[in-house]
């Protein structure tokens, strides 16, 4: 028995099956959209992309796979072109958000948006006086345009000036009354 010199019909609708569905059925499903019947469907699937068997079939998948990826490849003049069809129907439809995050997604694969993000870690007690005093000076001058005028001394003074809570005994205790000595308590109803 020789190997076929062209395919059948129900070979090449299970070849076109299998890459149209690909990642989305099952090899059997597409057997059994091919025509299979169910009870030999599985093995008629195995079989089919087996090269050895059937290396015509395999050849076959292997085509249209090839074409399927020619067609439908990714590079950016297609990128940026679909991207620019979606937010012009995003537009037409008055759906902002679907366009702007369209034209978003354009400018990011044009290069126009850089995301950079930097993770640091430390405390501000590590920090020597200067590198605080620079590294307030830097947030003062970053946040300058919120800020309304507020010099960089009368912001240093007024951190300066801001009353410690710890060991202050002017600070009231709520526990206590304000009249009793020295925060000690006094007893009530007697």
């Amino acid at each position: 028995m020789g190997l076929p010199k062209r395919l059948t019909e129900q070979q090449m609708k299970f070849a076109n099956e299998l890459i149209l569905n690909e990642g989305r059925e099952t090899s059997t499903q597409c057997a059994i959209n091919a025509g299979f019947s169910k009870d030999s469907a599985r093995q008629y699937a195995s079989k089919l992309q087996n090269p050895k068997l059937y290396p015509l079939v395999v050849k076959h998948i292997g085509m249209l796979r090839e074409e399927w990826q020619k067609k439908y490849e990714v590079n950016y003049g297609r990128h940026i072109a679909e991207l620019g069809k979606i937010r012009a129907e995003a537009l037409k439809k008055g759906a902002w958000s679907a366009a702007v995050n369209a034209e978003v997604a354009r400018g990011k694969a044009a290069g126009l948006y850089i995301e950079q993000k930097i993770i640091r870690t430390g405390k501000l007690e590590d920090l020597t006086t200067e590198e605080l005093e620079n590294r307030m000076k830097q947030i003062i001058d970053d946040y300058s345009p919120i800020l309304e005028g507020v010099g960089v001394e009368e912001l240093k003074e007024k951190v300066r000036r801001k009353p410690k809570l710890v060991g202050d005994k002017s600070k009231k205790d709520s526990l206590h009354l304000g009249n009793a000595p020295n925060g000690k308590d006094i007893p009530v109803g007697e």
